[in-house]
């Protein structure tokens, strides 16, 4: 197999991780208002039988799949450029949006200009939220990810995959949680959308669910290593740890 075809397949991996990356993270910025709340045959603590969690929790639970595998595959700071353009591209997405909302609406739509901003527009706390939250979490799970990487020479793909993304979601969280429902409205209107004492199952629903889904991704991280990295031919990673 000639080296071209090879770098090929290589590049095109490179170019699906970044389009997963963005594209969970837009489908996450357009499903952060709405509340989910999944019943539990059992209570976890602090959240009760009743799992509450944003919209957004799992297609920006995705983002820390592809920004570690990323990661792993083309070192610190290209990661670091993938997230710091996709925030950019937070920006872009929010324009668009905007300018289709308040654009006139044909008599023939059949979706009520009322519904399609209600639906799209989210509320200025969920965005200042959501982009606070993602520009620190982000650039965390980047820096201990390859933290991790110095410390064990490069071995143990799973311990930095789990613990880079275990601490940058525990951040991620923490930030939008809290100002996105309760610190934003509170400054911008008086009044929290979210109570603080309701703030808590909300917290602890949101990290229960991202820190499954950073365990059962572990092999896949492993999986699309392997590929991309073998397909560069050089084993389990292309990077150097810069």
């Amino acid at each position: 197999m000639s080296g071209t075809a090879t770098g090929g397949r290589a590049g095109t991996g490179q170019i699906v991780l970044i389009a997963l990356f963005v594209t969970a993270l837009v489908t996450a910025q357009l499903t952060a208002a709405k509340v989910l709340a999944f019943s539990l045959p059992f209570a976890v603590p602090l959240a009760g039988s009743t799992l509450a969690l944003p919209g957004a929790a799992l297609a920006y639970a995705l983002t820390f799949f592809a920004s570690d595998c990323y990661a792993e595959l083309y070192g610190k700071r290209s990661a670091q450029t993938l997230v710091n353009v996709a925030f950019a591209m937070n920006f872009v997405m929010l324009a668009l949006v905007w300018s289709t909302i308040v654009a006139p609406a044909s008599p023939a739509s059949s979706v009520p200009p009322g519904d399609f901003a209600a639906v799209l527009g989210a509320s200025t706390n969920i965005v200042i939220g959501s982009l606070l939250a993602y520009v620190v979490s982000q650039n965390w799970d980047v820096i201990v990810f390859h933290r991790l990487r110095e410390l064990t020479d490069g071995d143990a793909l799973w311990l930095r995959n789990l613990g880079s993304t275990a601490t940058s979601q525990a951040i991620d969280t923490a930030i939008f949680v809290t100002v996105g429902f309760w610190a934003a409205p509170l400054v911008l209107s008086g009044s929290p959308i979210i109570p603080l004492a309701g703030l808590v199952p909300l917290l602890v629903g949101q990290y229960v669910l991202k820190l499954l889904i950073a365990v059962a991704d572990t092999p896949f991280v492993y999986a699309v290593v392997g590929v991309l990295g073998g397909q560069s031919g050089r084993g389990g990673g292309v990077s150097s740890p810069d």
